[in-house]
């Protein structure tokens, strides 16, 4: 696959690869020089890190209104 670099140093991705690394529209690219050859690969979402990393459940939020009310009472105290 080939693609040309305009005048403004920019090219287009071919769609068989844009759609092998499921690259979309906003996605970074990193960009490496290996052995006089240039290596491109997606840059990883920073907040797939913390997959699993917070734990949810049943929560009362009548009484974590109560307490973000109080603590924010204290500040201003």
């Amino acid at each position: 696959m080939q693609s040309i670099i305009t005048s403004k140093f920019q090219t287009t991705i071919p769609k068989a690869v844009r759609e092998n690394l499921k690259l979309s529209i906003q996605d970074a690219l990193e960009w490496k020089i290996e052995r006089g050859k240039v290596v491109v690969s997606p840059v990883q979402k920073k907040f797939l890190q913390y997959r699993n990393a917070l734990r949810t459940g049943k929560g009362d939020i009548s009484a974590d209104i109560e307490r973000a009310r109080d603590l924010r009472a204290e500040k201003h105290r």
